[in-house]
């Protein structure tokens, strides 16, 4: 099944590439590799969750937000490549939490975003991560991600 169909029977509508909020290339393309500039949960440029996951986003919310970053770097490479059929394997993503002191479960906040890509590559999602909990992020996003991906040959 192509990955546009896949995405049309899960009822998911890429976004469009949100403009960088700095002086960065949201994906630069190395070889056959497109790696993304961290994306955080915005939708038409507004950002969505704020605050610190474990304090002022819960648990699920923070899952959500990294499912809606991990959306935002598909857009980058969708737009750097031309097509998600050119796609040939996820190989890292790296998450960022913005986290309370005492809260652990940075890695649960980031499945949100792994398992989309499971969802929609099948085996070719599966990924190298790292889930990092942090003290800040630009904006006081709840989260941030980022992708490296290989393409197919053209």
């Amino acid at each position: 099944m192509s990955i546009e169909n896949k995405l049309k029977e899960l009822n998911i509508v890429l976004p469009l590439p949100n403009p960088p909020g700095a002086v960065y290339q949201p994906g630069v393309l190395a070889g056959n590799f497109i790696f993304t500039a961290g994306q955080t949960p915005k939708v038409d440029g507004k950002l969505v969750y704020m605050g610190k996951v474990g304090q002022d986003v819960s648990l699920e919310d923070g899952k959500k937000a990294a499912r809606l970053c991990c959306l935002n770097c598909l857009a980058i490479i969708k737009e750097v490549a031309g097509s998600l059929e050119r796609v040939e394997r996820i190989v890292k993503m790296t998450g960022f939490v913005n986290a309370s002191a005492d809260f652990y479960q940075q890695s649960k906040v980031i499945d949100g975003a792994s398992s989309l890509l499971y969802d929609i590559f099948g085996e070719a999602g599966g990924h190298a991560r790292s889930a990092v909990g942090c003290s800040a992020l630009p904006n006081n996003a709840s989260c941030e991600v980022e992708l490296i991906v290989k393409l197919y040959d053209k």
